[in-house]
């Protein structure tokens, strides 16, 4: 027993750094070196939009060799299953002995109960009538090992299949139905392409595994009555409902086929036909895929609209912040000899020098346009043709600085002027001046 149990731990060591299979199947026998085979053997799984808990159901027949009888194949079958199970409510007591058994090989029991078991019979399959209930159901027992050098496992279920007629009969098919949680698991992916495709998952089923730590003991240990594949055709099948928003991205592996039910309304079937000559090499179907709605159909062509949309809306807006932007670090910050210029002039701008230069009575008309330029408004009254008035506006716009620093220089505020100057001409004389300057502050040089 000692070997054993070391052999067992060795094969754990080695196989423990393969990546998990969410299923695997394996039929046992009650008596050792089984004669009889499984055939045809379908394990089909019915995945949803909801993607919540996944019934999977195992449908088989039992192969009896020339010579024999379906009297001579009365016992139980069992079945390991790497992961925990949902019994069916209200169903009779369960079975105490499968709970010993793995609680004496040093198993915790963490679950217990009973799996409704049914025949259907071949020639009714297109028929309205419900499959026939067998028996009180398969007895099971999920367990774990939570101690030992490699720590806890992950739970696995030991089912007892009651014998029954049907079983050997090639016109019936032994259904047992099961409802296995987290079979779905979610694809890992960035935020970019869950908003984009949506979000992804992968559901794997697959035979003949049996590297899970809690399953290699028993397998090993009852490895002379494992029951063989027959000739008959096998598969792994899984049913997707709601096919029109069902997007299937891969399939694994490529030989598997992909195809709508032809009895299922829309519902899209994904299967792999097992290999009898791989012996108990797992076989794995593997599928990624994703629900859509009717929202994320569109995606592709809806996220370039918007952004074309966004594109023509905010190129303007950014131009504006751009422009305020650069009219701010304008006005704050100038560059140049003594930190820039010392003001900014618009219109026309007299300085007290010119003024002076302008004497009333003696200053012609002609020469006031040649020391204060022609760009003026003119006023004159029709009942005094010989009387005129020039008036010119100018407005200058004074930094005040806070700092130099070589050309470098910052702004605090500015101060706006605004000049304007009234020139009256009497017979072609001057004989009036009036110069006015209103001053205000401003926050940049264009604001006022």
């Amino acid at each position: 027993m000692v070997r054993l149990w070391s052999l067992a731990l060795l094969v754990a060591l080695v196989v423990g750094g393969a990546p998990a299979v969410a299923q695997a199947q394996l039929f046992l026998a009650s008596r050792p070196h089984p004669d009889f085979m499984i055939g045809p053997l379908i394990v089909r799984a019915s995945v949803g939009p909801e993607l919540g808990p996944v019934r999977v159901d195992v449908l088989w027949s039992l192969v009896i060799p020339p010579g024999k009888s379906a009297a001579d194949l009365d016992q139980d079958l069992y079945l390991l299953w790497p992961s925990a199970v949902t019994g069916e409510a209200g169903a009779a007591a369960p079975d105490g002995a499968l709970a010993r058994y793995v609680e004496q090989r040093g198993f915790t029991v963490i679950h217990t109960g009973r799996l409704p078991l049914f025949a259907q019979n071949l020639y009714q399959l297109d028929s309205a009538a419900p499959p026939k209930r067998v028996t009180d159901g398969a007895p099971f027992v999920t367990f774990i090992r939570d101690g030992g050098p490699l720590g806890l496992t992950f739970p696995a279920t030991y089912i007892r299949i009651p014998w029954t007629p049907e079983a050997a009969n090639r016109t019936w098919l032994m259904d047992l139905r099961l409802t296995v949680d987290g079979l779905i698991k979610p694809k890992r992916a960035s935020w970019v392409e869950n908003v984009f495709w949506g979000p992804r998952h992968l559901v794997s089923i697959s035979f003949s595994d049996v590297r899970p730590r809690a399953v290699f003991p028993i397998y090993f240990e009852q490895r002379d009555r494992v029951v063989r594949l027959a000739d008959d055709p096998s598969q792994l099948l899984v049913n997707f409902a709601d096919a029109d928003h069902l997007k299937i991205d891969e399939v694994f592996p490529r030989s598997s086929s992909r195809r709508l039910s032809e009895s299922l309304e829309s519902t899209a079937v994904v299967s792999l036909f097992l290999d009898k000559s791989e012996g108990l090499t797992p076989q794995v179907l593997t599928v990624q895929f994703g629900y859509f709605s009717g929202l994320q159909a569109w995606t592709p062509i809806l996220i370039p609209a918007l952004f074309f949309i966004l594109g023509n809306a905010a190129g303007p807006l950014l131009m504006r912040i751009t422009m305020r932007l650069g009219r701010n670090v304008a006005a704050r910050i100038r560059v140049g000899r003594g930190g820039g210029p010392p003001g900014r002039d618009t219109g026309v701008v007299l300085s007290r020098e010119t003024l002076a230069l302008i004497v009333p009575g003696e200053t012609t008309y002609e020469q006031v346009l040649r020391l204060c330029g022609p760009h003026a408004e003119e006023h004159e009254r029709l009942e005094s043709p010989e009387r005129r008035t020039l008036i010119y506006r100018g407005r200058r716009v004074v930094p005040h600085w806070r700092r130099r620093v070589g050309w470098l220089a910052t702004v605090g505020h500015w101060d706006v002027e605004h000049h304007e100057v009234e020139i009256v001409v009497d017979a072609d004389r001057v004989s009036d001046v009036q110069a006015r300057v209103r001053r205000s502050r401003l926050a940049h040089p264009e604001g006022g």
